[in-house]
């Protein structure tokens, strides 16, 4: 562990999050008092406007016999100075198992540790941003935010289901892909937008074997990213230069790996066929509205055609887009009118079998996993989404986790019945996403 403070000393504890009867956290260790230290500034790579923070070691957390699992570790200094850090404590393998997959690579392009990120550079603008982003520094705000909005709920109740789980990061399965071997499902948590083509790749290959897919969020696998290691070998680099990916000098050599978005050219390659819907917008705000009463996905629920909730689709979007690239039969489960940016449009939640068995289903809306909270003494910054939206989504979450840890979906649960073009009579039009 690497710590810089102004306080003399500070204290570190470390945390497994999980059900515990509601607890939803364990506190699985805690240190002595550690001495502080202000650590020197970070130095910024001038070529790709990488921070990193070359800090010497303060201190080592022994993890021996921890499960696998999402960690906390939560730093309290003398001062009374506050910060998480999140770990993930990977799975060797998911076999027999629902694997849930943490979006490191996301939670490091949004990170404005050090004043720059993927998004922005010193001084707030698109150009003077990170081209490379460095793992060797810490995270932002309260150090876990991603973890805490996009991905902590979904893991509690995965836990509270008492389902056979595995955990790993969409980094660790570039590394060692082995570990999806076997496993009944592989789920992507609220914010899974950088993906590498290898990441894609090998959870497409699972799904080809009979490896159900959840993906419980919006603009999932939408960039494509480089992993670049130290000199030790270990991957500790997101690249990801964007809209001006003709300046990366991997090209060079590499003229048909460019650090883009996966639908644009040079080698396009739409999400839509691996999620089954296309992100199309941001921001925007907008009731969910059921289209697929009978569903299993929504059994238990009480949902009735057209029936909607306010605010679960946002604040980004995914759609059906039928001129696209996706597999099928496809159904759409859920279709919900919205406006983003003045434009009048649908976000869709969509269900896919395919060959070998496997189901696949997109919640279509980013606010999904936050909905999770909806209504609970967790319910601080979801978006006004009330307990009846948080009752919809978490029975509807438990019936997908529940059905896809039985293994193939299409084989035990009903089949997906297309329904794309009774619900969308002409084509619909993209929009690229911008980063502002």
């Amino acid at each position: 562990m690497y710590v810089s403070t102004t306080a003399p000393g500070f204290r570190a504890s470390a945390y497994r999050i999980g059900w515990y009867g509601g607890a939803q956290a364990r506190l699985v260790w805690r240190s002595g008092r550690v001495a502080g230290r202000h650590q020197h500034r970070p130095r910024l790579k001038s070529g790709t406007r990488t921070v990193q923070a070359d800090w010497e070691r303060t201190t080592a957390v022994p993890t021996g016999g921890w499960p696998e699992g999402a960690y906390l570790l939560r730093l309290d200094a003398e001062s009374g100075h506050q910060r998480y850090v999140p770990m993930i404590v990977r799975s060797a393998s998911a076999s027999g198992k629902t694997l849930l997959v943490h979006a490191v690579a996301t939670w490091q392009a949004y990170n404005r540790w050090g004043d720059y990120s993927l998004y922005e550079g010193k001084d707030g603008g698109y150009g003077s941003r990170s081209l490379a982003v460095s793992f060797d520094r810490p995270y932002d705000k309260n150090g876990a935010e991603k973890f805490m909005v996009y991905e902590r709920a979904a893991v509690v109740l995965a836990e509270r289901l008492g389902i056979p789980l595995a955990y790993t990061t969409g980094v660790d399965i570039h590394r060692a892909p082995s570990v999806l071997r076997g496993a009944t499902t592989v789920v992507s948590l609220g914010h899974d937008e950088y993906w590498t083509p290898e990441q894609r790749r090998y959870v497409t290959r699972a799904r080809d074997a009979g490896t159900n897919l959840v993906f419980l969020g919006a603009n999932t696998c939408f960039r494509r990213v480089r992993l670049e290691p130290l000199e030790t070998g270990s991957v500790r680099t997101v690249v990801c230069y964007k809209s001006d990916y003709k300046d990366d000098p991997y090209l060079v050599n590499h003229p048909t790996m460019p650090t883009n978005d996966f639908r644009s050219p040079p080698a396009a390659q739409p999400e839509s066929s691996l999620t089954g819907v296309l992100y199309e917008g941001y921001p925007t705000d907008a009731p969910y509205v059921v289209h697929g009463t009978d569903h299993w996905i929504f059994a238990g629920t009480g949902v009735k055609r057209r029936d909607s909730f306010d605010h679960l689709v946002g604040v980004e979007y995914d759609r059906v887009m039928p001129q696209t690239p996706a597999p099928g039969p496809m159904e759409i489960v859920a279709h919900s009118p919205l406006v983003c940016k003045g434009r009048s449009s649908h976000s869709d939640s969509a269900y896919y079998t395919v060959p070998s068995g496997a189901g696949v289903f997109a919640t279509g809306t980013m606010r999904w996993v936050e909905a999770l909270m909806a209504g609970t003494r967790e319910n601080g910054g979801n978006h006004g989404m009330d307990a009846r939206t948080g009752a919809f989504v978490t029975r509807a979450t438990e019936n997908v986790l529940r059905a896809f840890a039985a293994g193939p979906a299409a084989k035990r649960m009903p089949p997906a019945r297309d329904n794309v073009r009774s619900v969308y009579g002409h084509n619909g039009h993209t929009t690229e996403k911008t980063d502002r």
